[in-house]
């Protein structure tokens, strides 16, 4: 199983951030089958998001990792790859990665080996989403990272985005749902396929905040996630979106995302709540991403993104906020269940 030490705690929590809050309320009987996916996926983003490295070197280690993941899944064990010169990269590159990307990569063997202690169809379950997420990660590198650097280069089509959004975070939302169906509440009474599907929905949500978000940043590295077809349509070019002025043409299609989210994340509000009422950990669990999520909507909504230099975020006391009136209001399902509006 997945070592319960001190220091791989606290590395968890270094790389998660805000999701850390999240897993350390789940459920144990699928904490740890979560924690593993996620590290080895924050491994695999770490791997991709190197920029000082080549984009050939990268899709290769990225290729590595996805062989020694589907290995171990299916019982066995690849050489475990040496990530230490991108590990070394992420921390002397000027202002790019964190000492605990270091430690990550540096711990991949370890979290490979945690795999082998899993029911064979939690490996599975693993090896699919994570085959999924690092395919997206792949289609990301061969899409923005070959551009020259001063250059705004954007996703083609909406089909491209729904495609993104689906294999780095829709998918999370599939896998976290058959993870709970089999371990946490296998006799309950529930409609499948709306589960699913909500819970689809629930994850390419908070994708899409996260690219509403961080627009401005990606920009600036040359990457733009809001399609060019979708842009043409408003008389815009990727590389108009630097220039803070184009809010005026741009605002109306920013906003009609704002609201694709919104209805994304409204889905997954629905997904927490036709979860078993006795399952408060799980729930919870859901709620707060959500929740934090619509009321980062909120701010983006009042803001010109194209101007903001710093991440639009909530702070410390919004999400607190956020999680003692969820707890609060838990007791009462009619009020819990109106959380939602009342925070958008």
């Amino acid at each position: 199983m997945l070592p319960a030490s001190p220091e791989m705690e606290d590395l968890l929590r270094q790389v998660s951030r805000s999701f850390y809050l999240t897993l350390r309320i789940m459920p144990r009987s699928i904490r740890r089958q979560l924690s593993c996916a996620y590290l080895l996926a924050r491994a695999a983003d770490t791997i991709a998001d190197t920029r000082l490295v080549d984009v050939r070197r990268r899709q290769e280690a990225l290729l590595r990792l996805r062989t020694c993941i589907r290995e171990a899944c299916e019982g066995g064990m690849a050489p475990v790859p040496d990530f230490g010169e991108l590990a070394e990269t992420r921390i002397t590159a000027a202002g790019e990665g964190m000492p605990a990307e270091r430690g990550l990569l540096k711990n991949v063997g370890r979290i490979l080996n945690a795999l082998s202690g899993f029911a064979a169809g939690d490996r599975q379950e693993i090896r699919k989403v994570l085959d999924t997420i690092t395919h997206g990660q792949e289609l990301d590198l061969g899409r923005f990272g070959t551009e020259p650097a001063d250059r705004v280069t954007a996703l083609r089509t909406e089909g491209d985005l729904e495609e993104y959004i689906f294999c780095v975070a829709g998918c999370v939302g599939e896998f976290w749902t058959k993870l709970c169906r089999a371990h946490v509440f296998p006799a309950a009474s529930l409609d499948d396929g709306i589960l699913l599907e909500n819970g689809i929905r629930f994850g390419k949500g908070l994708q899409l905040v996260n690219i509403l978000r961080d627009l401005p940043a990606d920009l600036r590295e040359g990457r733009c996630y809001i399609p060019e077809a979708r842009l043409s349509e408003h008389g815009l070019r990727p590389q108009d979106l630097l220039d803070a002025s184009a809010i005026s043409r741009f605002r109306p299609l920013y906003e009609s995302y704002l609201r694709q989210a919104e209805d994304h994340l409204s889905s997954g509000w629905q997904y927490t709540a036709r979860l078993p009422f006795g399952c408060a950990r799980v729930r919870l669990a859901c709620a707060w991403p959500i929740l934090i999520g619509v009321k980062t909507l909120a701010h983006l909504r009042i803001h010109n993104v194209l101007e903001s230099r710093d991440r639009v975020k909530l702070s410390r006391s919004e999400v607190r906020r956020l999680v003692l009136l969820s707890l609060i209001l838990y007791p009462c399902p009619p009020a819990w269940n109106r959380l939602f509006d009342a925070v958008r």
